[in-house]
């Protein structure tokens, strides 16, 4: 499952700029959203770090999922949307 998303993007290469963009509407957002228990939350977010994802400071803190006792977290990445 996780090599289906991650072929989606490009490796995160740290310190690199995005990709030369012009205006601000040839990106879209991508909201990945991780929920389990705090404990897989964290393990998934590590494996995606090491696998050039996303730093781990990305991810928002670990936050109260709404109908149970797991925890969630979400990060944002950009894509550059197709050109029509």
């Amino acid at each position: 499952m996780l090599d289906a998303l991650l072929s989606a993007f490009p490796p995160n290469e740290p310190n690199s700029p995005p990709p030369d963009r012009q205006p601000s509407d040839a990106w879209e957002p991508i909201h990945v959203l991780v929920i389990s228990s705090p404990t897989g939350v964290r393990e998934v977010i590590y494996e995606l770090h090491q696998r050039g994802f996303a730093e781990v400071g990305a991810w928002s803190s670990l936050q109260p999922a709404p109908h149970d006792e797991s925890v969630m977290s979400i990060l944002t990445k950009r894509r550059a949307k197709e050109r029509e």
